[in-house]
């Protein structure tokens, strides 16, 4: 039997908390990921896959987008971002990465690097 890993139960308020709390990185790229508008392609966000919450998912092209902070500068989030990562891509993920600023200060070549990650360009 086939394992469910996608939005478990016990992770359900704390997706629901992240998306009502999005940083302004995260929902000013929620804008243009939203209802299917990148070429068609359906995007999740604050989806859970096992015990990890990503900022957002497309299942189509199992491709997860991680929005990152000054937070994410720390030494030792580094290791974790890294180990997390590491375990969604074992798991058949790709997982790429943007700092916040770049979402506001070259939203373009952040939606363009987005769709150089989908499998097939249609």
């Amino acid at each position: 039997m086939k394992q469910n890993i996608h939005n478990l139960k016990h992770l359900e308020e704390r997706r629901k908390a992240l998306r009502k709390n999005l940083t302004s990185a995260e929902a000013t790229l929620w804008k243009y990921l939203q209802k299917s508008q990148l070429q068609g392609r359906k995007f999740r966000r604050q989806h859970s896959i096992k015990n990890f919450i990503v900022d957002f998912y497309c299942a189509k092209e199992k491709l997860i987008i991680e929005l990152d902070g000054a937070y994410h500068l720390d030494f030792a989030q580094q290791q974790y971002d890294f180990e997390r990562t590491k375990q969604l891509e074992f798991l058949g993920f790709n997982v790429i990465r943007f700092e916040n600023k770049l979402v506001f200060e070259n939203l373009q070549g952040v939606l363009n690097e987005i769709i150089s990650n989908f499998k097939n360009g249609e």
